[in-house]
């Protein structure tokens, strides 16, 4: 049996013989397994991740979220009219506001994709019954 060093650390206690032997490569056999498996599942889940940030709709909803954001930050109006601890809680206010309205507008953006989809979807069934 070989014999393992005995390391003092700065605080005066003595590290135990097993440590480093548990330490040194009992995991990576399992842990390379799990990245193996991972990859294999992970890959076609970030091809759809991809692709639905790819779509049109996405694209869409992006635009609008960033149009109402802006639209609200130009209304509060960034002007200095008074110290910079009023100015910087303003605009913190201010960005809050720009986010509820984005989420807003995507919120209402959605809604109506939803129900023109069920509408066409009545239309085919109709469609199909005649």
């Amino acid at each position: 049996m070989a014999k393992t060093s005995v390391k003092k650390s700065s605080g005066g206690a003595k590290a135990k013989p097993g440590a480093a032997k548990r330490s040194s490569g009992a995991r990576t056999g399992g842990s390379s397994a799990h990245a193996k498996r991972a990859g294999a599942s992970g890959s076609g889940a970030g091809d759809a991740f991809i692709a639905l940030l790819q779509s049109p709709l996405v694209a869409e909803l992006v635009a609008v979220a960033a149009t109402a954001a802006l639209a609200t930050l130009a209304e509060q109006g960034f002007t200095s009219r008074s110290g910079s601890a009023t100015r910087g809680k303003r605009a913190g206010k201010a960005v809050k506001e720009a986010g509820k309205a984005a989420a807003a507008a995507v919120g209402r953006r959605l809604s109506l994709e939803l129900d023109e989809i069920k509408e066409a979807a009545k239309a085919s069934k109709a469609g199909a019954k005649a």
